[in-house]
C-alpha cells in the first residue's frame, strides 16, 4: 500500500496569504490599469507614469498580476492584457464586470477585517454600525448606491445571461415579467433582450429608480422595462407570469425570506413561475466555498442574512404553496430554483 505524502504547509500559507494577491487585483481595478492597457500594450516606464505609481514598487506589482495570471508580458517588457482581463476588466466595455470588484475594494475589503468581531457577535461590521438598517444607510448616498448597484452587475451578469437564455423556463410561454430587487437592472434587460416579445418591471425602493431607468435607455428596451418604486416588506409585488429574484433572498433572515416568497406566490397566476438564484451552497456543504463564504459576506453585511442550499430552498417553496420545483446550475457559484404555481 502506498503511504500518504507528508502533511504540506502549502494550502495554509496560500489561503492565509491570499489577501495579498486579492488586493493587488483590486487595486489594479481601482488604478484602471485593464482600462489602460486596452488601448494598447505599454513598457513599465509608460505604465507607471500614466497610473501615477511610485517606480519603487511599479515593477513588482505589474509583474506580480503577470505571475497571477492577469497581465502578460512580451520578451521586449511590453505589458498588456489577457483576454479576460480584456474582456471583463475594461471599462469601456458593456462585459465589464469590475463593479463589484471595486465595492469590495471600497467597502468589503476593510470590512472582513473584522469578521472576528462579527463571529463573535453575531452583528454587521458596515456602516450599519451606526445604522442598523444596512439598505436605508446605503440607498441614502447616491454615488455609493450607484456603485452598490454596479456592483450587483458585475457579480450577477454571467447568470443573468444564462437566466434570459434558459428553457427551464420557457420565456416564449410568457407574457410579462417583474425582477424584484432589480439593482442597476441588468436581468431585467438580459430578459428583455434575449426576448423581444416580454414587458417587464423592475420593483425596488424609488432611489434606485433613476439608474434603472437610464440603464434601460442606454440598452433601448425603456418601452418595455418599466420601473415601480416600492417596498417588498410593505406592499404586495407587481404582477406578472414570471417573478425573479436574484442574490435578494439571501440579504434576509428566515422569517423574512419565507415572507418573500410567500408575496412572489400571491403575486404569480396559476402555472407563473417563480425564479430565484444565488450562490447556492451545496446539500452537503462542502464543496460551494463561494456560497459559504457569501453567507459569511452577508454575516458581516447584514443583521440576519445568510445563504442556503438547494434543499433549503426547494422546502421554503413548498411550504409556500409552489407545486413543482427544480435546481439548475448556472454560471460559476451560481444556481437557480424554478418554481411553478
Amino acid at each position: 500500500m502506498e503511504e500518504a505524502p507528508p502533511p504540506s504547509p502549502e494550502n495554509i500559507l496560500q489561503t492565509g496569504l491570499a489577501f495579498w494577491a486579492s488586493k493587488s487585483l483590486l487595486s489594479a481595478v481601482e488604478l484602471e490599469l485593464f482600462s489602460e492597457l486596452a488601448k494598447g500594450p505599454d513598457s513599465l516606464d509608460q505604465l507607471t507614469e500614466k497610473l501615477g505609481l511610485h517606480p519603487r514598487g511599479a515593477r513588482d506589482f505589474f509583474d506580480a498580476l503577470v505571475s497571477l495570471g492577469f497581465l502578460q508580458r512580451d520578451a521586449s517588457g511590453q505589458y498588456s492584457n489577457t483576454a479576460e482581463t480584456d474582456t471583463f476588466l475594461d471599462k469601456a466595455k458593456p462585459s465589464y464586470i469590475g463593479g463589484i470588484l471595486e465595492m469590495a475594494n471600497h467597502r468589503l475589503y476593510p470590512f472582513w477585517g473584522k469578521l472576528t468581531d462579527a463571529l463573535k457577535s453575531g452583528q454587521p461590521q458596515n456602516e450599519t454600525t451606526d445604522d442598523p438598517e444596512f439598505f436605508n444607510e446605503l440607498y441614502a448616498d447616491q454615488d455609493r448606491l450607484y456603485e452598490f448597484l454596479s456592483a450587483m452587475t458585475g457579480v450577477s451578469r454571467g447568470a443573468n445571461l444564462a437566466i434570459a437564455a434558459s428553457p427551464e423556463i420557457g420565456w416564449a410561454d410568457h407574457k410579462t415579467f417583474a425582477d424584484i430587487g432589480p439593482a442597476q437592472g441588468d436581468l431585467a434587460l438580459q430578459i428583455a433582450l434575449a426576448n423581444p416579445h416580454l414587458e417587464g418591471t423592475g420593483f425596488d425602493l424609488p432611489p434606485v429608480g433613476p439608474i434603472f431607468k437610464t440603464y434601460m435607455q442606454d440598452h433601448g428596451v425603456a418601452d418595455r422595462v418599466h420601473f415601480q418604486a416600492g417596498s417588498f416588506f410593505e406592499e404586495s409585488l407587481p404582477s406578472a407570469d414570471v417573478i425573479t429574484m436574484g442574490h435578494i433572498l439571501h440579504d434576509w433572515d428566515l422569517e423574512q425570506k419565507k415572507m418573500l416568497i410567500a408575496k412572489a406566490h400571491a403575486a404569480l397566476p396559476a402555472g407563473g413561475q417563480f425564479v430565484v438564484y444565488d450562490a447556492l451552497i451545496d446539500d452537503e456543504r462542502r464543496s460551494n466555498s463561494f456560497g459559504l463564504l457569501m453567507s459569511l459576506n452577508m454575516l458581516v453585511e447584514t443583521p440576519g442574512g445568510f445563504d442556503y442550499t438547494g434543499a433549503d430552498c426547494v422546502g421554503w417553496l413548498r411550504d409556500a404553496g409552489f407545486r413543482e420545483t427544480k435546481i439548475i446550475h448556472l454560471v460559476g457559484p451560481d444556481s437557480m430554483v424554478v418554481a411553478v404555481k
